[in-house]
């Protein structure tokens, strides 16, 4: 049983995390799900979506660390206590899954420094920030070892079941897309949203 860590902060993309969450908490013998702030409590998505939330303090060990994005990243990206702590936590995560611009937050730590890695495309320009991580323009997700990055938004859901299809088989991440009736892009280099988007930050 492994716990998968959820960082959540104030604007975070409600898709970017209750679509992973929708298929890894559905696989309750290998997977439970717990959301964490910085701070704890009530935490709302851009959506005004409100998730109670534990302290980042009192994780534990033996953790599945994932970082979704959203309009908050804008402030997070320089709040260095913040940023310090994720990094520490990516450090020690046993995988690190992140959604959309939450690739953003862990470039900034460092902590993709020399690995591949992809996020939303809308926002790309925003990669050139980052210039020791191998931003993948075309792909839906990336995987680097023990970290996972996807695209924008919905390309959580596609890399959550590459992950599970890695971790537990592709029989398993199969039956549950077909159980929540979701098209699974298998392919993680199909990307036809990676063409020219306004660079909107």
């Amino acid at each position: 049983m492994r716990e998968i860590v959820t960082i959540l902060f104030d604007d975070f993309e409600t898709l970017d995390v209750f679509g992973p969450v929708e298929i890894l908490g559905r696989l309750e013998e290998d997977f439970h799900l717990n959301f964490y702030s910085l701070n704890g409590g009530i935490i709302k998505s851009s959506q005004d979506v409100p998730v109670h939330t534990k302290k980042l303090s009192s994780i534990l060990e033996n953790y599945i660390l994932m970082i979704p994005g959203g309009l908050g990243t804008r402030k997070l990206v320089d709040d260095e206590v913040f940023l310090e702590r994720l990094k520490t936590l990516s450090i020690d995560a046993e995988y690190v899954l992140t959604i959309c611009t939450g690739s953003i937050l862990l470039a900034k730590t460092g902590f993709l420094d020399g690995k591949n890695a992809t996020t939303n495309k809308r926002v790309f320009k925003w990669t050139q920030q980052f210039p020791k991580v191998n931003w993948v323009h075309k792909a839906r997700w990336v995987r680097d070892g023990n970290i996972y990055t996807s695209s924008g938004v919905s390309a959580g859901m596609d890399m959550a079941l590459g992950f599970v299809a890695d971790l537990l088989g592709y029989d398993v991440a199969k039956e549950q897309s077909i159980q929540i009736e979701y098209s699974w892009h298998e392919d993680s280099s199909w990307d036809p949203f990676s063409g020219d988007f306004p660079k909107d930050f």
